[in-house]
């Protein structure tokens, strides 16, 4: 099977929805859980994308050492501490239950930026899928991590799921080498689609992005300088936000991908091809999707 580049003419066969006045309800509600102590600032990155990918509503549930500051640092959500495990992750067994009242109502969901425990993280990315059937998820870092002996719950949810590996979390999903993976991304790709019956983004230089019936698309890149710190977890955002506003989980992958690569360019072009923030990215987006509606 051919596969189809991304481009920005190739999305025009792929429109978002278009925002219209009302209620932030309208535009739907997201939820991120992520963060830990070393890593806290996961969450605040995929929140913000989020909000800049159009969601109306913002959730991030995060340890509870990092809440107040995180609500300081993005007032425009609504922001809720977890217990912690000694090392400073989410201890995702006593989350659980306040996470599920928490996530009630929420449209879309992103599990994992920033998470440090990775069994936990993926039989909480379980629980939370089977909790909220009408709710679309994004899975990354830590939730793709610990999902090899719960494929077949993952694929059960078939449609309503979106993960987002690089070569490192791909190999340790499918018992693969790093090596391996990286010499054959697609290949991975088609792999983790069939065995989750999800839409994989593999991530890299290259990105690819596979559907469960083998679709697929090939983004070639916004440039070295999307290779820095926290870009996943704005890519992760960017996606959550667009599940979030109703767009399906191939649609919201290719779109995210696609806005995420370009405000990589953007930014090599204004300040150069290394050396910019993960946190300038989101800025960006709501440009390109003024762009890409026009």
């Amino acid at each position: 099977m051919t596969h189809s580049s991304l481009t920005a003419a190739a999305l025009k066969a792929h429109p978002l929805p278009v925002p219209h006045e009302g209620s932030k309800d309208e535009r739907g509600s997201a939820l991120v859980i992520g963060g830990s102590a070393s890593v806290p600032g996961a969450a605040l990155l995929a929140g913000v994308a989020a909000l800049r990918a159009g969601a109306g509503k913002l959730k991030i549930a995060t340890v509870g050492c990092a809440a107040t500051g995180l609500a300081l640092a993005v007032p425009e959500a609504m922001v809720v501490g977890l217990p912690e495990t000694p090392e400073g992750g989410v201890d995702a067994a006593r989350a659980a239950e306040g996470l599920r009242k928490i996530a009630t109502g929420c449209d879309a969901l992103l599990v994992g930026p920033g998470m440090v425990e990775d069994g936990p993280t993926a039989a909480l990315a379980l629980e939370l899928l089977d909790a909220l059937p009408s709710a679309t998820f994004i899975l990354d870092a830590s939730a793709i991590c610990g999902l090899a002996p719960h494929a077949a719950e993952v694929a059960r949810h078939q449609g309503r799921a979106v993960i987002t590996p690089h070569a490192g979390e791909m190999a340790q999903l499918l018992d693969r080498s790093r090596q391996a993976v990286e010499a054959d991304p697609l290949d991975a790709a088609l792999a983790a689609a069939e065995l989750l019956r999800a839409v994989v983004v593999m991530k890299g230089a290259r990105t690819w992005i596979v559907d469960p019936q083998g679709e697929r698309w090939l983004y070639e890149g916004g440039g070295v300088g999307l290779a820095t710190s926290g870009s996943g977890d704005v890519l992760a955002g960017i996606v959550v936000g667009l599940l979030a506003r109703g767009v399906g989980p191939l649609q919201a992958a290719l779109w995210g991908v696609f806005l995420h690569g370009e405000a990589g360019r953007r930014l090599t072009a204004t300040v150069g091809p290394v050396g910019f923030l993960a946190r300038e990215l989101p800025g960006a987006v709501p440009g390109l999707l003024r762009e890409a509606a026009d």
